[in-house]
């Protein structure tokens, strides 16, 4: 995709508000970093977010999907509309080992770029502030309320120790599986209970047994949130957290059926009865676009930067993310931008502790740049702006 004049000339014009607002935006990372907040939770977050686009004008639609730390901040009224997705919640007690700071930072710094070239290009630029990504599915809900209708293309980058551009991720299902017996008295009359936590027990036991059987992909993992109260107290409830993963929606289907007659072996064995809740909206899998992805990997390569190569991507899984919801509705990208974390990988406390290093500074600068420059390029090419016009005029006639 060979840039012409004018795309050079917008290009340059985009860099240059992203690097003159470079400051700001690395700030923005810190002071985000500082105050970690959990999914649905995010208020000053979102607040420092939001302070920089208002100041250049975006008009911003707060409580959006009915979520108050979700919004919609708007600049131009081109026919192309590039949505940008922040995320900026954080783990329990690891706070951002996730880089979500870093997320948020680039998702602003890139907005501002393109806002400075929205009418040469004829785009109208959506920051999409995402909450709830680590639990609670906030682009699920966001997307089911229409809240992507009109985007013809999103982005965002997330960090991670290395470079991926295609980034691949699994579906996943997020369960709570509560099993139900009858208290007694553990010495006195034990027979007159039935043990929820044997159930739990004899339960994760068939679960470790399936492991072996499991398809290429399929993954399940979890916790004991509720064991007992006492240990003279049988049991009356225990409950499991679990996470089903698999590299695609229709494995991860299969792998549910399975992992269900665990839950069910264990009540059975037990006397028990169960029950399971899905805790949140189901994530499907990740699916870039290889055209905007291809954008993408010339312009972080144009950096300085050397992502890994595509045939090892889809060996990398990154766990899941509520991106691949979006990506299978909308044309979109999902790469990872490296930062130097000394070894250590997101969900650890050392991630955390290097996503403000200078290597996470950085990567918000790169970051922001790149995808500015990816919807430049995109939006300065004919064929691809005109396919991604078409695929959302198609997108919201199926919806009406």
């Amino acid at each position: 995709m060979a840039p012409s004049r004018t795309g050079e000339l917008t290009a340059t014009a985009s860099d240059a508000a992203i690097v003159a607002a470079s400051d700001e935006l690395i700030g923005l990372s810190h002071a985000i970093h500082a105050e970690p907040e959990l999914a649905f939770a995010e208020t000053r977050s979102v607040a420092k977010v939001l302070a920089p686009l208002v100041e250049r004008g975006f008009a911003v639609t707060r409580d959006v999907a009915g979520l108050s730390t979700a919004f919609r901040a708007v600049y131009g009224s081109g026919p192309l509309t590039v949505g940008i997705c922040a995320e900026y919640d954080a783990l329990p007690e690891i706070g951002h080992a996730c880089g979500h700071n870093i997320i948020a930072a680039s998702a602003v710094g890139a907005a501002i770029g393109l806002a400075a070239v929205a009418d040469a290009l004829g785009l109208t630029v959506v920051v999409l502030g995402t909450p709830a990504e680590e639990s609670g599915g906030g682009k699920v809900l966001m997307l089911e309320a229409g809240a992507f209708d009109d985007i013809a293309m999103a982005m965002m980058v997330h960090p991670g120790p290395t470079d991926i551009v295609g980034a691949r991720s699994l579906a996943l299902a997020d369960l709570a599986i509560v099993f139900h017996g009858r208290e007694a008295h553990a010495s006195a009359a034990p027979e007159l209970g039935r043990n929820a936590g044997d159930a739990v027990t004899l339960t994760q036991v068939a679960l470790g047994l399936l492991r072996q059987h499991l398809r290429p992909g399929q993954q399940l993992h979890g916790i004991v949130s509720d064991g007992g109260v006492a240990p003279n107290i049988v049991p009356g409830r225990a409950e499991l957290l679990y996470y089903l993963r698999a590299a695609d929606s229709g494995s991860l289907d299969d792998l549910m059926r399975r992992a269900k007659a665990c839950f069910e072996a264990g009540a059975l064995a037990t006397g028990c009865t169960h029950d399971i809740r899905t805790l949140a909206p189901t994530y499907t899998e990740l699916t870039p676009d290889p055209v905007i992805s291809a954008a993408y990997r010339a312009q972080i390569t144009g950096l300085g930067r050397v992502p890994i190569a595509p045939e090892f991507e889809v060996l990398r899984p990154l766990g899941s993310t509520d991106m691949g919801n979006i990506t299978n509705v909308v044309p979109g990208i999902h790469p990872v931008i490296g930062i130097d974390a000394g070894g250590a990988v997101t969900h650890q406390p050392e991630f955390a502790a290097a996503a403000v290093n200078a290597s996470a500074d950085r990567a918000v600068l790169d970051g922001a740049l790149a995808l500015a420059r990816t919807a430049v390029a995109i939006a300065g090419d004919e064929v691809h702006r005109d396919r991604l016009l078409q695929r959302l005029i198609e997108r919201q006639e199926d919806i009406r």
